[in-house]
């Protein structure tokens, strides 16, 4: 229940009402931990038997990701976004163009470049979202990646 209480109180601070569904759907984007579509959150909570509609998981989500409680990303070449619980750490991916699979990168390439492109812009960056797609090994295998070259 005290993780319950904690979503409760993010809604609440964001200026939110605090329905079973947004709850539920924090909740399960908090325990995932990793970025899923909507369809994926909707055919999980079924599952668990929880009632709740697609149009309404969509709406949830599209609240959620306005109010900065989950970030949403959008994957070149797909129509679904997907969303993952926002845990205010920076994060980059690598997404693999053949299974869909994605694996978080730890450490940021670009906070260093940031500062150059600030000293020789005079811009000022708050910010970066870096997505690197390619082919994982398992696809490569496969030969999904065909004959790419990699310049």
């Amino acid at each position: 229940m005290g993780e319950n209480r904690i979503s409760q109180s993010l809604l609440k601070e964001r200026g939110l009402k605090n329905t079973k569904h947004r709850t539920t759907i924090l909740e399960f984007l908090k325990d995932i931990r990793q970025p899923v579509t909507a369809e994926q959150i909707y055919c999980d909570l079924k599952e668990k038997n929880i009632s709740i509609n697609l149009s309404t998981v969509y709406r949830t989500l599209e609240t959620l990701s306005d109010k900065e409680l989950i970030l949403r990303h959008s994957v070149a070449g797909e129509s679904k976004a997907l969303f993952e619980y926002n845990n205010r750490i920076h994060k980059h991916y690598l997404i693999c163009i053949g299974c869909k699979k994605i694996l978080s990168v730890e450490n940021c390439p670009l906070h260093e470049y940031e500062k150059i492109l600030e000293k020789n812009t005079d811009f000022l960056i708050t910010g970066h979202k870096l997505d690197v797609y390619g082919y994982c090994p398992e696809c490569q295998k496969k030969g999904l990646a065909g004959s790419l070259s990699k310049d």
